[in-house]
This record gives structure tokens, C-alpha cells and sequence, in this order.
């Protein structure tokens, strides 16, 4: 091939490429107009009111005829949107401000200010444009969630792999996740172990580990190891589904304010029709004026005093916030809990799993007679191996990091309330080891020294579960004397405190929230000493309740104050629902929490509650922010249009002014909600 021949064929290929980048840029151009029609209505109505103004009234070069074309085209790419939804609400009865910008619009037109009725629709139509695009980034903000799960699924079938639609799962199926696929369902780990990026879904910043038995979520990101997931959930029934479901309820359900708006803008807007014929009857009697003049400012009016910023402001404000809160873990019910969140003044917790993780371990091994912690760990563990409860998985996993074995006991026997027995079969003699309190010991006639008591009493002060543990058969001890029983040692177990409890408390108080009050079934030491750790010791402590006792604690409350009762959404179900507001803690994949509860936090992070008052609190002195704006401004450009003139002889206010006074408030209030949609918990 020759210099020349390469060349040729380097330019064509450049070419191609140019034409190739040119008709992607056309497409995407094409793409951006279809997809916002109402942007693409206001450039045609502004390219043709320029066009108009410029050949006809500041130029004179247009014929009268093309003049016309022009504002008819302004008029009708201006207009269309506003006649559709009038023509909608007219049907059904109703007035709307679409209705008073059309007929403003053609009313300028009619007195020969066709410049100023088109440049009335252009900026309407924009208006409109720019508040559907803000309204639609905040609804893809949450809409965006459903592009997490992914369209299908690698499912082990007869010892094959095959891919499936997501919705054609079972539940029980088994599902193959590689390192960093997003998971498909809602589903329990049964092979493998990685760890897993929660935050889509609970809003948690640091990925979470997980291994056999752990719980997952559709829409999380695996990490670097295999996963294999046996489904739990259908997809319609995943976390997820019902994450999006709950929000999209959420921006359908209006909050108060913006009920109350809603209910007014149809007898307002009467109003406002009333007051324009008003406006051109009043002056047409009674004064002598020509009659365009009297027009034009009724004209005026009718654009000045319709309501649209004030309509606009509520729903830019609200929605916003309830997008920036599910981005951040948090899920508001609705518009109506956003505003009452930002009121209230008592906060309620629960304590264990809300203000306590929930889940005892192991915090002290007294080991007495002569024994050592590790024996006191492996008697206990070997004893505890065959049960179910809490505590015996505390003290297994205790072991179990001590790197001490346990021996699973012959016999098994669990003592309500008090303990229990494990016995063993030996050579020569059976062998009974004891775990338990004072009250089991007393039952099986052991009486123990006060030594040995005031050890247990002690821990049980510093708000510890103290458990004693006592070998019974033929004992021998470390000086090679025979016992019936002895005594092995202590072990106290806790609920640990969440580590951010205390800085939320902190910031609570910080955000003026000076009220809090404490529940929980425990005794009173123990939630003291718990009250103590986070900051709650000038607190309302209630201890030992029953789940109705919670329930009467906060009816008492609510006649006090507006009562937030923050829970883990399954035994606290009936006091988050008689609270004003119900707040559920780490509720990923809880279903009651999910349903009951107003607010629900997705992950176990409790420094989400600051952020949920902070944030509602913002979105209310931001209403209010626009409400007062709104009114202020419409207000403003009423009193110039009709109680100037009749102080200020020969004032007109002109129409265009209005236009823009009325059009740019309502972008402002709608600019003002959306900064919202930035704010994180921190």
C-alpha cells in the first residue's frame, strides 16, 4: 500500500468516525427533547415570540402576516400543555391557574400585547418544565433503587447452573452470587462468605460481613468471595420491593400543609376570576378610562395573583426530603410524619436492640476454688452446648474465642426462670454441672457462702447478668479432697451498649430534643446502669414492663407532648403504633417493622435518628420559607397592580414585569426544596 493509498484510507476512516460521533450527538440531542416535551414546548414558544418581536415591532422588516404566524406558533407550543390539563380539570368542574394563564395570556393578545401574553406562556411553560424536572429527580433519586436488583439470577438447578429471570424464583431455591454481582433476593447465606455492601439498602457506610446463616438483601453489592443464597423471599415480597413501594405511598400521601393549600386553590382561584371581572367592571362604570387600559391591568392581576409558586412550594420542599432521606437509610411513611418529626419533643427508646445491640455476651469469668477462667469457660460451654437460649450462644461464642472446647453434656434439663442441669455419665459416678441463679441453688438445697453470694450480688449491680456455676457427684478438688458440689465460679453476661448510643443522645439534646424517657422489660439495676453508659440518667426510666405496659407508658405521654417511640419494630409493634410518630430501628427485612411503624430505620445505625430530625426540621423552615416568599411576592405585585395606581397617578404595572415577578418566584421556591436533596446523616 502506498503513502498516498494510507492516507485516503486514514481520512475515510476519520470520517466515518466524525459522522459516527456526529449522529450519536443527534440522537442524544433527539433523545433529551422527546424525553422533556415541555422543554422543547418553551424553546419553540421562545424561538418564535424572538422572531415575532424582533421582525415585527423592533425591526419592521416581517410582513403583518408572518408576524401572525409567529405568535400563533408562540401561543400554541406555549399554551398546550396549559389547555390539556384545563381542558382535564374542566371536565371534572374545576378551575385551575392553567386556566388563568391561558386566559391572561389571550387576554394581553386581545388588546394587542400579543408580545407579553406569549412571553407569559413561554415562561409558564418553562416554569412547568423546570418544576417536572426537579419533581423528576426526585422521584428517580428513588426510582434509581430499582435498577439495583438485578433483571436475573444464576440458580443451581439439578447441579447446573442456569440463568433465570429474577421473578421466576421460588422460595428455597438456591442462587449463585460472584464477587461483585449485586444480589438478586432477599435470601439466607448457606455457602461461602464475603463481605457485603449494604448501603443500597440500609444506608450503612462500611460493607458488612457475612458467612453461613447471615442474611441478605436484593440490590446489595457482594464483595470479593462466592456467595451461594437460599431465597427467602419472593422478589414482589424483597426488602427492596417494598422499600420502593413504601416510598412511592409516601410521595402520594400529602402532608398537612399541602392538603390545606390544595383545598384552597379551587375557591382562590374563583376568587381571583371574580376579582379580574371585578378589575374590568369597577373601572368601566365608575371611572373614566378606555377600556384597553382597564384591560390590561385586569389582565395583570390575573397573572400577579394566581397562587403558583404557593401551590409549588409545599410538594418541592417535602419530596425532596423524604428522596435524601431514603438515600440515606431512612424511610419516611409519608409527607404528614416528615412534618411531625420536625415537632417533636419526647423521645421514647426502647432499650435492648435500640439502644442495646440485643444480644448478650460474655463480660466476666470469676473463676473460685482454685479453678481457672478457662476451665470455668469450657465446664459452662460443655453445659450450655445442647441449648437454645441467648445466653448459651453467648457463652459458646466466649469459648469459642478463648480457643477452649466444650464436651456436650448426656442429659439436658433447662430450669425456667432459674437456670439449668447438664449431666454427664462417668466411669464410676454421674457428674451434674449447675448454671443458674441464687434461686436454683436453693431449690437443689446448696447453700452457698456469703463470699460466694456477695461476688454475684455485686455483678448484678453493675447492671450484669451474673450466672454461677457448680459441679455436683464426686468432686475432687485441686488439694485432692472429695466433695458432693463445689463451686466453679462466676460468669455475668450483658447486653452491650450500641457504640454511637451516647454521641446520638448527644446530639439529640444538641438539636434541642430535652425530653427522653427509657423502656425496657429488665429490672431496674440493669437499666440504670444502661442509662448511665449513654447519657439518659436525667431520663424517665421505666423497667420491667410487659409489651402493654409500654403501651400505657406512652398514652400517658402523648397527652404530655408529640411522642416518637423508637423501637425494633417486633415486640414494641403496639407502642410504635400508639406513639405520634413510630420510629423502627434496624429494620432491614423486618416485616412487621415495615408495616408498622411511621419511620423506619433501614440499618442497626442509631446515629440515624439525629438526621431524621435535622433533616425534617430543615424541610419544615424551608416550607416555610417558601410559603412566606411565595405569599410575600404575590402579594407584592397585587398591591402594585391595583393600590398603586390610585396613589400614584398615571402608574401602570407593566405586564411583562408581573410575568416575571410571578414566573420567577415559583423557579425559586422550587430551587429552594431541592436543596434538600443533598443532605446526608453525617
Amino acid at each position: 500500500m502506498t503513502t498516498q493509498t494510507f492516507d485516503q484510507t486514514l481520512q475515510k476512516q476519520k470520517e466515518r468516525e466524525a459522522a459516527r460521533v456526529n449522529w450519536l450527538r443527534a440522537m442524544t440531542t433527539v433523545t433529551f427533547w422527546r424525553e422533556n416535551p415541555e422543554l422543547a414546548l418553551a424553546a419553540i414558544t421562545l424561538i418564535a415570540l424572538l422572531a415575532g418581536w424582533l421582525g415585527g415591532s423592533v425591526t419592521g422588516v416581517m410582513p403583518g402576516w408572518l408576524v401572525t404566524v409567529f405568535a400563533v406558533i408562540a401561543f400554541a407550543a406555549g399554551g398546550y400543555s396549559g389547555m390539556v390539563e384545563a381542558i382535564a380539570d374542566a371536565r371534572n368542574r374545576e378551575l385551575n391557574i392553567d386556566f388563568l394563564m391561558l386566559a391572561a395570556a389571550f387576554g394581553a393578545a386581545a388588546i394587542g400585547e400579543w408580545e407579553e401574553g406569549a412571553l407569559l406562556l413561554f415562561l409558564f411553560t418553562l416554569s412547568g418544565a423546570l418544576e417536572e424536572f426537579a419533581m423528576d429527580r426526585t422521584r428517580k433519586a428513588i426510582a434509581g433503587l430499582i435498577d439495583l436488583r438485578p433483571d436475573t439470577a444464576h440458580l443451581r438447578r439439578d447441579g447446573e447452573l442456569v440463568e433465570i429471570a429474577v421473578e421466576e424464583l421460588q422460595v428455597g431455591d438456591v442462587v449463585l452470587v460472584r464477587p461483585g454481582e449485586r444480589l438478586p433476593v432477599d435470601g439466607r447465606v448457606i455457602g461461602g462468605n464475603s463481605s457485603v455492601d449494604q448501603s443500597p439498602v440500609t444506608g450503612e457506610s462500611v460493607p458488612v460481613y457475612k458467612d453461613k446463616g447471615d442474611e441478605v438483601f436484593s440490590g446489595t453489592i457482594n464483595g470479593g468471595g462466592a456467595l451461594e443464597v437460599k431465597v427467602t423471599k419472593l422478589a414482589s415480597e424483597s426488602t427492596l420491593s417494598k422499600i420502593i413501594q413504601l416510598v412511592q405511598e409516601a410521595q402520594e400521601d400529602a402532608a398537612p400543609t399541602q392538603r390545606l393549600i390544595d383545598r384552597f386553590s379551587q375557591p382562590y382561584t374563583l376568587a381571583v376570576i371574580g376579582a379580574t371581572l371585578l378589575a374590568i367592571v369597577i373601572p368601566w362604570i365608575f371611572i373614566d378610562e378606555p377600556f384597553s387600559a382597564t384591560l390590561y391591568r385586569a389582565m395583570t392581576l390575573l397573572v400577579v395573583a394566581s397562587p403558583c409558586a404557593l401551590i409549588i412550594s409545599t410538594p418541592a420542599s417535602i419530596l425532596s426530603a423524604i428522596a435524601a432521606a431514603a438515600r440515606g437509610g431512612v424511610l419516611f411513611k409519608g409527607g404528614v410524619y416528615l412534618e411531625k418529626a420536625a415537632k417533636l419533643d419526647i423521645l421514647t427508646f426502647d432499650k435492648t436492640g435500640t439502644l442495646t445491640y440485643g444480644r448478650p455476651v460474655v463480660t466476666t469469668v470469676k473463676p473460685l476454688n482454685g479453678y481457672s477462667s478457662e476451665d470455668v469457660l469450657r465446664i459452662a460451654a460443655g453445659a450450655e452446648s445442647l441449648s437454645e437460649h441467648p445466653i448459651a450462644r453467648a457463652i459458646l461464642t466466649a469459648a469459642k474465642e478463648a480457643g477452649v472446647k466444650a464436651e456436650e453434656p448426656d442429659e439436658f434439663r433447662s430450669v425456667a426462670g432459674h437456670g439449668l442441669q447438664a449431666i454427664y455419665d462417668r466411669d464410676d459416678h454421674r457428674e451434674i454441672i449447675y448454671i443458674g441463679n441464687d434461686k436454683l441453688f436453693a431449690l437443689e438445697k446448696m447453700e452457698l457462702s456469703p463470699a460466694v453470694s456477695m461476688i454475684g450480688q455485686r455483678l448484678e449491680a453493675n447492671g450484669k447478668t451474673a450466672m454461677l456455676v457448680v459441679r455436683r457427684g464426686t468432686v475432687e478438688n485441686t488439694l485432692g479432697d472429695k466433695f458432693d458440689w463445689e463451686v466453679v465460679g462466676y460468669l455475668a453476661v450483658a447486653d452491650t451498649l450500641r457504640e454511637n448510643a451516647a454521641e446520638t443522645v448527644a446530639k439529640l439534646r444538641s438539636l434541642g430534643v430535652k425530653r427522653m424517657a427509657m423502656l425496657t422489660g429488665d429490672n431496674r439495676t440493669v437499666a440504670e446502669s444502661i442509662a448511665k453508659q449513654v447519657g439518659l440518667e436525667d431520663a424517665d426510666i421505666y423497667a420491667d414492663l410487659l409489651p402493654e405496659d409500654k403501651v400505657g407508658i406512652v398514652q400517658k405521654l402523648v397527652k404530655e407532648g408529640t411522642v416518637g417511640m423508637i423501637g425494633d419494630g417486633v415486640n414494641d409493634a403496639p407502642a410504635l403504633a400508639t406513639a405520634h410518630i413510630g420510629i423502627a430501628m434496624g429494620a432491614a427485612g423486618t416485616d412487621v417493622a415495615l408495616e408498622t411503624a411511621d419511620i423506619v430505620l433501614m440499618s442497626d445505625e442509631l446515629n440515624k435518628l439525629p438526621f431524621l430530625i435535622d433533616l425534617s426540621r430543615r424541610a419544615e423552615r424551608i416550607v416555610r420559607q417558601n410559603l412566606i416568599f411565595a405569599i410575600g411576592v404575590m402579594l407584592t405585585l397585587v398591591i402594585f397592580t391595583i393600590l398603586v395606581p390610585i396613589f400614584v397617578s398615571g402608574f401602570v404595572m407593566p405586564l411583562p414585569l408581573g410575568v416575571v415577578g410571578h414566573e420567577g418566584s415559583t423557579l425559586i421556591v422550587v430551587m429552594n426544596g431541592l436543596r434538600l436533596l443533598g443532605l446526608r446523616p453525617k
